[in-house]
């Protein structure tokens, strides 16, 4: 049966607020290098043919760096019991299941659309974890695959794409007297100027992005905390769920977490190796702590609806 997923209007305009400065900052930048006479044709051809590919096969690319293994429902029926029963209560395609080789407590969602999607999870939070716990992570990561969060990410991501192969080409340029190409015709004793402008813009547009991208990404981490508290009906053992994932962090081998992670924006608690001290607004995922309060307000909403 379907639940309704009540909508967090704060949180959904922080989300837009967010996508739109993003659009706004990536016009600017398309229009400063319209001016600028740089023929970005090709690259934008080339960037978007990757960025494409990178949408249509990012499940395969995920589940390779992860070293993730598509299992079927005999290899693990309480996962596949409860993502089927999950899948039908969010209205989405159940999505396939894959097996995580790994003493590390996680699990994340990869796929372009809720047709083509796949939940992950390790063997260690298969192990470790009691029903209703992995149930609520297992919610965590159904709300990432019907919010289509892959592709929302993809698409904020490509014009700080651009901006980051630009810098590199024209830094690199640069060093060896490439400015002198590119200007367009007529336009040969600027095209120095003209592309140093296009560096400098680039690499600013690259920083602005990555914080916009980053707080974007914290919100649909939020999003998705507060869909499986909604799914499942139980906030508390989402929360006792990331307390124990987090708390494990520091017993895992540290080569294991840095295989993993290279899939920290995925995963639902990053694998952490000395990332205590830095900045909430470097992180692709909200504090601990944060999630927790934000658990606590929803377990409080819900207690006073079935009051009332």
């Amino acid at each position: 049966m379907q639940r309704r997923l009540h909508t967090d209007w704060q949180l959904q305009a922080r989300m837009a607020f967010t996508m739109l400065l993003l659009a706004a900052l990536y016009l600017v930048f398309a229009v400063i290098l319209y001016q600028a006479g740089l023929g970005i044709g090709f690259m934008v051809v080339i960037l978007g043919g990757l960025a494409l590919a990178q949408y249509y096969y990012s499940d395969r690319l995920v589940l390779a760096t992860t070293r993730a293994r598509i299992v079927s429902d005999h290899d693990l029926p309480e996962v596949h019991s409860i993502v089927a029963r999950l899948a039908a209560m969010a209205n989405v395609p159940k999505p396939r299941v894959a097996l995580i080789e790994s003493p590390m407590l996680n699990a994340f969602a990869t796929g372009r659309n809720p047709s083509h999607a796949v939940v992950a999870v390790t063997s260690g939070l298969v192990r470790a974890l009691p029903p209703a716990e992995l149930e609520a992570v297992l919610g965590h990561e159904m709300t990432h695959i019907r919010n289509r969060d892959m592709a929302v990410l993809a698409f904020a991501s490509f014009f700080s794409t651009i901006a980051g192969y630009l810098t590199q080409v024209l830094f690199y340029g640069g060093m060896f007297g490439g400015f002198g190409y590119g200007g367009g015709r007529g336009r040969g004793r600027n095209s120095g100027a003209s592309l140093g402008v296009v560096l400098l813009v680039s690499w600013v547009v690259q920083l602005v992005s990555f914080f916009l991208i980053m707080a974007l990404s914290r919100y649909r981490e939020y999003a998705a905390d507060r869909g499986s508290a909604l799914l499942t009906g139980q906030p508390g053992s989402l929360a006792s769920a990331l307390m124990r994932i987090s708390g494990t962090m520091s017993r895992i081998p540290t080569r294991d977490l840095r295989q993993s992670q290279t899939a920290n924006a995925f995963f639902i608690v990053p694998a952490a190796i000395g990332r205590e001290g830095l900045l909430e607004l470097l992180q692709t995922h909200p504090t601990l702590e944060h999630r927790l309060n934000q658990l606590r307000r929803i377990e409080l909403e819900l207690a006073g609806r079935r009051v009332g």
